[in-house]
């Protein structure tokens, strides 16, 4: 049992080395760092303006059906590509699995849709 326990040894070692530089790196900035906060430091910035609301106020439902779209499209996107490239290799299985997962996407879509997430005011 003793080997075995051997080959994470590096593994440990290179955890340690990086928790003492994160926190190094953490408690040095907390002390070269000058704290002197103020009203105008601590306020929300908004691009220059003032803010408008409060910002824990809950969001439209809109945002979230983007950042789902968003999802939809990206997943695609990166999945697409690697399973074009072995399309030869993995067979009707892998052909039919992507079907599979297209339509999944698809079910998103038609929903964003519906919602009307592809209306832009």
């Amino acid at each position: 049992m003793q080997p075995l326990l051997a080959n994470y040894l590096p593994i440990v070692v290179f955890l340690a080395i990086a928790m003492v530089i994160a926190l190094a790196m953490l408690f040095g900035a907390i002390l070269a760092a000058r704290q002197k906060p103020y009203a105008e430091k601590l306020s929300a910035y908004e691009c220059g303006f003032e803010p408008f609301d409060d910002a824990r106020r809950r969001f439209d439902v809109r945002y979230y059906l983007v950042a789902i779209l968003f999802i939809i499209f990206d997943l695609e996107v990166a999945f697409l590509f690697p399973w074009a490239v072995s399309l030869s290799h993995i067979g009707w299985f892998g052909f039919l699995s992507m079907l599979g997962f297209l339509a999944v996407l698809t079910v998103g879509f038609v929903y964003e849709w519906r919602k009307g997430a592809l209306e832009w005011e």
